[in-house]
């Protein structure tokens, strides 16, 4: 009797395996089909119609954006570009400099925040948002949720940050639900490290504010009463980055503190592992393996943040330094945020392609950025300094992940295309655009200006004027142009501008229209490379596929040269295309109008291609 019930158990749970798994890839492969195009924007500096932009400027001699100047008819124009999910970054309140005591907020000191509007990722209450974003800082919680309620109506999802590795090095939450401590408040803070302390401690010794280099002192030197060189910390705590020191340098992420995951300084994990298998596991079967385990403090904290923003309609999460913190954390933490919501978009910040399919498959990531790979790769070739030769094997690299790698050219914390320490013009990134856009099913993210060629440049304060600065109140330039004193109309913008901007509209609808951008591909290019004369490393083109729409992708990354050459299609797959002798009209989908022809014969295809500089096409046929 007993042997068969221990036959018996061990058939279910084969079953419940197998049709674990089964969920799984039948999930996975619905989640395939989702087109997804995401627009990262700052609303401090998207709404912002100022253009004094003076350096370290005040926000009454610089201005800033609020939730309310995101309208109705800035989405509709968000909309209209083919957007379905907007990332609003820098939402909850971080440190500012800024005098909001009589909201029951603390002041901030200088001396351990960058800039003078802040890092938003140096967080400061979790339960609440940025107070400059809104018009009446006592109800910007509520105006926040206007915004959420307005982006829903116009069909798009809403994603917030969330910085798990590290906070603020003064956080103080003034909004916390009934109940919830703030982090560390019952830390044993004589121990470098107890599990269940939210902050790693050097004992004994307090806080010293780093040494300023290079002329750099903060507020530009202005006098602050706050500002003298000392911050009140003792014992110190960890820095962000991972400095075990109390006096960390001025290239650490000085203004946060390290938050504790259960894991010794020496690596030991104080946690429960996940069993073998679990790669193959649906969020559900996650969450109930953790329900009953005792996890550290610091897990049940971040998983109540989530789901607190979860309940106020937030769609998901973009995790910053994602690969900084224990897979099993997110293990825990994403399957709790599935069962409340199973729609969630979970994005991961990660740069180490070793540990990619960890944090996807046992981590329940939907998605990771691709920076290491397709990013700095295209960023060569749009250089100058790269072959198009070298995006081939990261096809092959990341075949049975390709959805789950989210394609960008600009973020907040890259260079602006346009600046002249990447392109120099974003005309350039426009072949890299269509690449990204179009060589697998992954989501595409756009950083607002990037459609508008805005260079980023500007002397802010605090960080590089490449890339749009996320720490001062400031104004962008050819964004303010195309929000034309918020009609949204882009009336001011030059015809490069304009011109710009529809190239990223017609791509990104088609993107979203197209059903052969979900389906298969195949690589032409070696194969031209190969056997087609004039056809060289500054082209690149690959086909895609699905039931009957067919096209073939074709970019020019080179700015000066034009090229023609007698692009072949493969015998080997014709089957595959179901291509029959004859001719074939292919008409471009990015709204250039040009068409050509395909000739096929029993041993053949071949269309003859002119192409100009920086020109992509997208042939349907």
């Amino acid at each position: 009797m007993i042997k068969k019930l221990i036959i018996s158990t061990a058939i279910v749970v084969i079953v419940a395996l197998v049709m674990t798994q089964c969920t799984s890839e039948k999930n996975m492969e619905e989640n395939k089909k989702e087109k997804i195009v995401v627009y990262q924007m700052l609303p401090r500096l998207f709404g912002n119609t100022n253009a004094t932009n003076k350096k370290w400027g005040t926000i009454e001699e610089n201005g800033v954006g609020k939730f309310n100047d995101i309208n109705d008819v800035a989405l509709d124009a968000i909309e209209e570009l083919g957007v379905t999910h907007i990332w609003y970054t820098g939402i909850l309140h971080h440190c500012v400099i800024r005098d909001y005591t009589e909201y029951g907020i603390s002041n901030d000191d200088p001396d351990v925040v960058k800039g003078r509007a802040g890092s938003p990722y140096a967080v400061k209450d979790y339960y609440n948002v940025n107070p400059d974003l809104a018009v009446d800082p006592s109800k910007r919680l509520e105006e926040f949720e206007a915004l959420i309620e307005r982006t829903h109506k116009h069909g798009m999802k809403v994603i917030i940050d969330i910085v798990p590795n590290h906070i603020a090095r003064n956080y103080h939450s003034v909004s916390n639900p009934d109940g919830v401590e703030n982090f560390g408040e019952s830390d044993d803070q004589s121990l470098e490290y107890k599990r269940d302390n939210n902050f790693y401690y050097i004992p004994k010794r307090a806080f010293k504010v780093p040494e300023w280099e290079d002329g750099y002192m903060p507020l530009g030197g202005e006098a602050h009463p706050l500002l003298d060189g000392k911050f009140d910390e003792n014992p110190a705590k960890w820095t962000g980055n991972g400095a075990r020191t109390f006096h960390p340098n001025i290239h650490d992420w000085y203004e946060t503190v390290k938050v504790n995951y259960g894991v010794s300084p020496d690596g030991r994990k104080d946690f429960d592992a996940l069993p073998d298998g679990f790669e193959n596991a649906d969020f559900e079967t996650h969450f109930n393996f953790w329900k009953d385990k005792d996890v550290p403090d610091s897990w049940l904290k971040f998983t109540s943040i989530a789901l607190y923003w979860i309940e106020k309609g937030v769609d998901g999460f973009r995790y910053d330094m994602a690969q900084m913190v224990p897979v099993e954390f997110w293990s825990y933490m994403n399957s709790s945020i599935k069962m409340k919501n199973p729609d969630a978009f979970l994005l991961a910040e990660i740069y180490e392609p070793d540990i990619y399919r960890d944090y996807i498959s046992r981590g329940k990531m939907d998605y990771l950025y691709d920076k290491v790979d397709l990013y700095d790769t295209l960023k060569h070739i749009i250089q100058g300094n790269g072959s198009t030769d070298n995006i081939n094997a990261i096809n092959e690299r990341q075949k049975d992940i390709e959805h789950n790698m989210l394609h960008f050219l600009e973020n907040h914390d890259e260079h602006r295309l346009a600046s002249p320490e990447f392109a120099g013009d974003g005309s350039k990134g426009k072949p890299a655009m269509v690449v990204s856009t179009a060589i697998s099913s992954a989501p595409i993210m756009v950083y607002f200006g990037q459609e508008l060629g805005e260079k980023g440049a500007g002397d802010a304060g605090f960080g590089n004027p490449w890339r749009t600065t996320i720490f001062d109140y400031w104004g962008v330039p050819a964004h303010q142009r195309w929000m034309n004193e918020g009609a949204f109309d882009g009336a001011q913008l030059s015809g490069k501008e304009r011109s710009l901007r529809e190239f990223y509209q017609s791509l990104l609808n088609y993107k979203l229209k197209s059903d052969a951008l979900t389906g298969d591909y195949a690589d032409i290019h070696t194969y031209n490379r190969e056997h087609t004369q004039n056809y060289n490393h500054r082209v690149y083109s690959f086909l895609r596929w699905k039931e009957k729409e067919r096209v073939v992708v074709i970019a020019n990354f080179d700015s000066k040269e034009s090229y023609h050459f007698d692009l072949q299609i493969p015998h080997t797959l014709f089957d595959t295309l179901q291509l029959k002798m004859g001719r074939y009209r292919m008409r471009d989908q990015l709204g250039s109008g040009k068409q050509f022809e395909m000739q096929v014969t029993d041993s053949s295809a071949v269309v003859t291609i002119g192409i100009e500089p920086l020109e992509s096409f997208i042939l349907s046929f």
